[in-house]
């Protein structure tokens, strides 16, 4: 038995002789000759420190399960943290269809692999599409970061400029995503990130400091609605005005499940709308149900020729007066060009681009203006009822949709301690915001969302009342 090879259960391709005739295909005498071009001194020779397979498939599925079990999740807690991935009512028949075996576990590659992807991913550009106000919508990718990222980018081609002017609450994360995909400074081709003011009273931005700042080497100014900070920017046409004034492209950071109540970026005027389909459908997954889009403006060709994404239509087939939906101008995507694409474009989240759009067909414009109505009647009232215990205060604007930040100021007690005496309530707190913004104190963005009744926010604001004595 010990000289026999080891052939893994899980790898296709595994058995010597399968290795072996794949080898002489490629006239290769060994693997390590694929390895050759990698430096001896960029190459781990030791043995790495990993326990041994585990090759029975129930002996795996117990020890990821004890695994998993390590967890405490949303599902025995209640939760009212967001800050980029939100608890949202998820449908049953959305986990039904996204778990068709022709959806869930195709590769969409090609014509070979579609099996009815294409055609559900042309139905979610086609309704988020209207969500957004805007005829041009790509096929998702990451999340609500790395879409900004190449949005920024997408702008710097259009333009031919070289920086783009945030405001400086947008989400820390969001940032060094799109930082990253900007490349650094020094380099030839980065897009340069300059940040514009907020007010402090009411997380609307300062118009005035972005007027000032805007000059004919900005290539786009971006906006969020709502903010990180939860507040709905009243602003949005102001701030696309101006852009335009100046030359420069507007672009709408967006949560799509506000829109059946807030006016969508194109209505307003924007020219890129993007951010995370994460609240249409998707279970949070420990942050991995993220998936980020990119919409623009259809009026100009250029939009479509510079978005870096995957775009699918409807064309005519070889059988005149037939029609079937296939990606277009794959020219411009890495797939099409490799090295020499707008971006590097990937499927990593085109499962949830079908599960958005399940969620959106079911929900219509009536269900997304009853669950927009929702998620601000319940913030509402968690706002108002946290306001009224001693010491803790609601910050900025009362206009926000679904989060809002609280101040402990008043309560001597800092946010991490707060939040570790929720957890004995069986509650996660907010997000922590005294480090990325100590401007606002021991503040954290809380969110609430139509997932959660007055029974459950009653029961926070007990656990906080009492954990703040």
């Amino acid at each position: 038995m010990a000289d026999k090879p080891f052939i893994h259960p899980y790898i296709p391709n595994s058995v010597p002789e399968t290795k072996r005739a794949m080898l002489d295909e490629l006239g290769l005498g060994s693997v390590e000759e694929i390895y050759a071009e990698i430096p001896e001194r960029l190459r781990f020779t030791g043995t790495l420190d990993i326990p041994p397979a585990i090759l029975s498939e129930r002996e795996l599925r117990k020890h990821v399960q004890g695994l998993l079990d390590r967890n405490t999740s949303s599902v025995e807690f209640l939760n009212f943290c967001g800050a980029g991935c939100w608890q949202h009512h998820v449908p049953a028949v959305v986990d039904e269809i996204i778990n068709r075996a022709e959806f869930v576990s195709a590769y969409c590659g090609g014509d070979y692999s579609d099996l009815g992807k294409y055609l559900t991913r042309f139905e979610f550009n086609s309704m988020l599409g209207e969500l957004l106000d805007l005829d041009g919508v790509a096929n998702p990718i990451y999340d609500w970061g790395d879409v900004a990222g190449r949005s920024f980018r997408m702008a710097r081609r259009i333009t031919g400029r070289d920086k783009v002017l945030v405001p400086a609450h947008m989400s820390p994360m969001r940032l060094m995503e799109a930082r990253t995909l900007c490349q650094p400074e020094a380099m030839a081709n980065s897009t340069k990130i300059r940040f514009y003011g907020w007010d402090r009273e009411t997380g609307m931005a300062d118009l005035e400091d972005l007027s000032a700042k805007l000059d004919d080497s900005i290539a786009a100014v971006y906006w969020e609605n709502p903010s990180y900070l939860g507040t709905i920017e009243a602003h949005g046409a102001e701030i696309v005005e101006l852009a335009h004034r100046h030359g420069a492209l507007a672009i709408a950071g967006v949560d799509p499940i506000t829109l059946g109540v807030l006016t969508p970026p194109g209505t307003l005027g924007a020219d890129i709308a993007c951010g995370d389909i994460q609240p249409l459908g998707m279970h949070m997954h420990a942050g991995g149900g993220c998936s980020g889009f990119i919409g623009f403006r259809d009026d100009d060709p250029v939009f479509a020729q510079e978005c870096p994404l995957e775009l699918y239509t409807v064309m005519e087939t070889a059988t005149p007066g037939q029609y079937a939906v296939g990606e277009c101008m794959a020219e411009r995507t890495s797939y099409g060009s490799r090295d020499q694409g707008k971006d590097w474009v990937g499927t990593a989240s085109g499962l949830w681009t079908i599960a958005a759009a399940v969620y959106m067909a079911l929900m219509g414009p009536q269900g997304f203006r009853e669950v927009g109505e929702t998620c601000i009647a319940r913030s509402h009232y968690a706002a108002r009822k946290l306001a009224e215990l001693p010491g803790v205060e609601v910050k900025l604007s009362p206009s926000f949709f679904k989060e809002f930040v609280v101040s402990f100021d008043g309560t001597g007690k800092s946010v991490a301690a707060v939040n570790k005496a929720l957890l004995g309530h069986r509650i996660f707190g907010g997000k922590d915001l005294s480090a990325d913004f100590p401007e606002l104190g021991q503040s954290a963005l809380y969110c609430v969302t139509e997932y959660y009744d007055k029974a459950d926010i009653d029961e926070l604001v007990s656990a906080v009342k009492e954990v703040t004595a």
